[in-house]
């Protein structure tokens, strides 16, 4: 069955690395939108009940848990399979979290990105490693011990030792789920327009470059899987059956429908995007359409899970001079007819997708 994703744009600061389509907004304007959501969402045709529901942004966990009871309201089919929160650090209380299993959350997405207090600092967040922790506990004691924790490699002053103590704290925790992702360089970032310049500002002459940003991720999946916590895709690590039951149909290409700024739905035959910025979306500008190309996309999305796809016998000739060259190339694996990433294939796999996205 299909997923429902809501954008929540809204953040109590812009952090420097963020290069998503959120930020800092008047209190007029999140009411507002929390308006306009909600319409969206009671004016969509329910042919169908969401399997899981994840609230993302932004920092939803800012919401007012009267506001996010009223938007969950909206949804049919609770309680969902599986139901997710992301989450700021330092902006959990027991109150919300209660509030947040009563409105049938059971997972939750921590964006805490660093447990070492110089690299959070940089990036304009205020928690600390014990912010995280106790946090995590009131999450529990509240019924909500399905956690994520979001790490990134190769933020402003990382080190190897420095790396290693976020791993320690992953350790020291024991999440069911983590994330990992190596810092975008891009100028939708304000880190990234300053690396990107050659500036110095928000740390920037100070960040890994990509080949110690790429050790630092090698390390993480070394570590992690000592730990028992699988990559199952190219920034995701789970226990068994602890992996994002929504976000894997984002990559097996199952249908989900978004509500909220800039977010996208599938229906299995075309792609739907909303206005991406809060302005565009609130004077009602129009969703773009396009027509999905589905054996381009499988490759696309589908290679990212370790597990690989299975080509059909026309996809395998059709894409066979691109697999020929990256199997050559120790970049991708055959086997029994699946198709999949090597390990040095995930650092790279950005140059593998392209060319399936061009053939």
């Amino acid at each position: 069955m299909p997923g429902v994703y809501l954008s929540y744009p809204f953040c109590a600061q812009k952090c420097t690395y963020c290069n998503f389509a959120s930020g800092v907004f008047p209190p007029a304007v999140e009411r507002r939108y929390h308006d306009a959501l909600k319409a969206e969402i009671r004016a969509h045709q329910w042919t169908w009940r969401p399997e899981t529901v994840y609230l993302g942004g932004g920092t939803p966990s800012a919401m007012a848990p009267g506001d996010l009871r009223a938007l969950l309201g909206e949804i049919p089919g609770r309680p969902w399979l599986e139901a997710t929160m992301e989450a700021a650090p330092g902006s959990i209380t027991a109150e919300k979290a209660r509030a947040w299993a009563e409105c049938g959350i059971h997972r939750v997405s921590l964006g805490v990105q660093s447990f070492v207090e110089n690299e959070i600092r940089r990036t304009g967040r205020k928690h600390t490693a014990r912010t995280v922790a106790d946090e995590m506990r009131i999450l529990s004691e509240a019924g909500i011990a399905n956690c994520n924790i979001d790490l990134i490699a190769g933020l402003s002053g990382q080190t190897e030792a420095s790396w290693r103590e976020s791993l320690d704290w992953i350790e020291r925790l024991a999440p069911a789920h983590v994330s990992i992702y190596m810092l975008e360089v891009d100028d939708d970032s304000r880190l990234g327009k300053e690396i990107r310049a050659g500036g110095a500002r928000y740390g920037a002459a100070d960040t890994p470059g990509d080949d110690r940003t790429a050790a630092f991720y090698e390390t993480a999946v070394e570590r992690l899987a000592s730990l028992a916590i699988a990559r199952y895709e190219i920034s995701n690590f789970a226990r068994p059956g602890c992996e994002s039951r929504h976000n894997l149909k984002y990559w097996t290409l199952e249908p989900y429908a978004g509500f909220g700024a800039d977010a996208h739905s599938f229906d299995g035959h075309a792609r739907r995007q909303n206005p991406e910025s809060v302005e565009a979306y609130l004077q009602g500008a129009a969703t773009e359409t396009t027509p999905a190309h589905l054996d381009e996309e499988r490759f696309f999305v589908g290679l990212r899970l370790m597990a690989g796809i299975r080509p059909a016998p026309e996809e395998w000739r059709r894409f066979a001079e691109p697999i020929g060259r990256f199997v050559t190339a120790g970049l991708l694996e055959t086997a029994g007819g699946v198709l999949r990433l090597t390990s040095r294939g995930v650092l790279l796999s950005n140059e593998v997708f392209q060319e399936f996205l061009l053939s």
